[in-house]
């Protein structure tokens, strides 16, 4: 059984950051072979690392320390005026969490949400390969929240379960019900269930100042950030 101690880390080459067009980016991980459970995918999480399918990572750049991990305490969060207009507006959806695992209903929305919302990103043209080795394999406690309109699935949203909150994967939508804010609302979703569960965080992965498409993570108060091996919270403008 592996644990912190006798984990083996690797890091990649210097490769072009995702996020930030002009830099090089290394990313550290966890040694593939290792067996990680979930109380060691935890303490992995609260140290700043993500999961991606079985590869668990955290960014190891030299010069630039961008990247910064950010969780919400679920049980001081009070959502402001925009996010209560989207759960309002969303009051007519089903949610439900089921088992990660592959369908034909899933892939498909999966699908047309890379074409239609990330064309131009490393995720296109998206395969069910893809889809099973990001969201479905490598996982101890996974779980996909169904959005239904009806009988209609029109959002997904991949959740992990760890031993003191939950993990938000990745979510996706039907790119027609835009307009619901979607994204949004499964995160206040998330928040509503961790509490459910007795869970005291939601990790919502990494926050990017300069980067656009990151900055709703920082709409969700009070939010903390690991900066120097330490959870604080941000002083939000």
């Amino acid at each position: 059984m592996s644990n912190l101690r006798t984990l083996v880390f690797f890091a990649t080459p210097a490769h072009d950051c995702s996020y930030l067009p002009d830099r090089k980016a290394t990313t550290m991980f966890v040694d593939p072979r290792a067996h990680v459970d979930k109380h060691l995918y935890s303490q992995l999480t609260a140290l700043g690392f993500r999961r991606s399918g079985s590869h668990y990572y955290r960014p190891h750049c030299e010069h630039c320390n961008a990247c910064v991990p950010v969780r919400l305490k679920v049980n001081q969060f009070q959502p402001d005026r925009s996010q209560r207009r989207v759960m309002s507006k969303n009051a007519d959806l089903d949610c439900k969490m089921v088992r990660a695992s592959f369908s034909e209903r899933y892939y498909s929305l999966y699908a047309h949400y890379i074409e239609q919302r990330h064309a131009d990103g490393d995720m296109y043209p998206p395969s069910q390969e893809q889809f099973m080795s990001f969201l479905v394999e490598g996982a101890t406690d996974s779980w996909f929240v169904e959005i239904m309109d009806g009988e209609k699935l029109v959002g997904l949203a991949a959740v992990d379960m760890l031993d003191e909150g939950l993990s938000a994967i990745y979510t996706v939508f039907d790119p027609a019900y835009e307009h619901r804010s979607l994204g949004t609302f499964a995160v206040l979703w998330q928040i509503e269930e961790a509490k459910r569960l007795g869970l005291p965080y939601l990790y919502l992965g990494y926050w990017i100042e300069e980067c656009r498409k990151m900055n709703y993570k920082t709409r969700f108060r009070p939010i903390e950030a690991l900066r120097d091996g330490q959870w604080r919270t941000m002083d939000v403008n």
